[in-house]
């Protein structure tokens, strides 16, 4: 059974992935982001939290539907036992973990409600394909292949440290974002993209 911070930290890492059920979809060899602003996405990878003492890490699957308005999650311990499941669509947030099942408008308020504080997934759904979100200003650094290395937007900060290739449109392998609360890593090992 898991204890409360057990149960927070998989609910973190739930928020952080997201999986649907049925999707056919075919790895993006060259991992380009799309021109399109709010694109589907979906990626296979990793995720390891720091928060204070506590240092958690999972296996992730996020896809991302911004045509449908839909996020689901699907985090996983290295032996491929499901941790947390969460889903996200224009009616609200659920989220499932350890036979509880926890529900909220959305997953920031989801996060407030269980956690304390707030994780914000509708910023992270643009920082995760190398873009700064339109909703607020965001202080942006660039390197010579026009890479964003580091950008600070709505009191995060976001590093990123390796892209799938030398292009200026391609999509991120790691990064890191961080607030007073909390350091997160992500490492992408495989994009995807879902088909029509």
């Amino acid at each position: 059974m898991f204890t409360l911070p057990r149960l927070s930290c998989c609910i973190l890492l739930a928020v952080m992935a997201l999986l649907s059920g049925c999707v056919n979809h075919q790895i993006i060899k060259t991992a380009v982001r799309s021109p399109q602003y709010e694109a589907p996405f979906s990626f296979n990878g990793r995720v390891t939290i720091k928060r204070g003492l506590e240092n958690s890490s999972a296996s992730l699957r996020w896809v991302h539907n911004p045509e449908e308005d839909e996020d689901e999650v699907l985090i996983l311990e290295p032996m491929g036992q499901t941790i947390a499941r969460i889903h996200r669509e224009a009616q609200g947030s659920t989220l499932e973990a350890d036979g509880r099942f926890y529900v909220s408008q959305d997953v920031e308020s989801l996060t407030k409600q269980v956690l304390g504080w707030t994780l914000p997934l509708s910023l992270l759904s643009h920082w995760v394909v190398g873009v700064p979100s339109r909703g607020s200003e965001a202080d942006v650094q660039r390197d010579a292949k026009k890479q964003i290395t580091l950008m600070h937007q709505a009191g995060w900060e976001i590093r990123y440290s390796r892209y799938a290739n030398n292009s200026p449109e391609s999509l991120p392998t790691r990064f890191v974002i961080k607030s007073d609360k909390l350091e997160m890593t992500v490492v992408i090992d495989e994009w995807e993209k879902q088909q029509p």
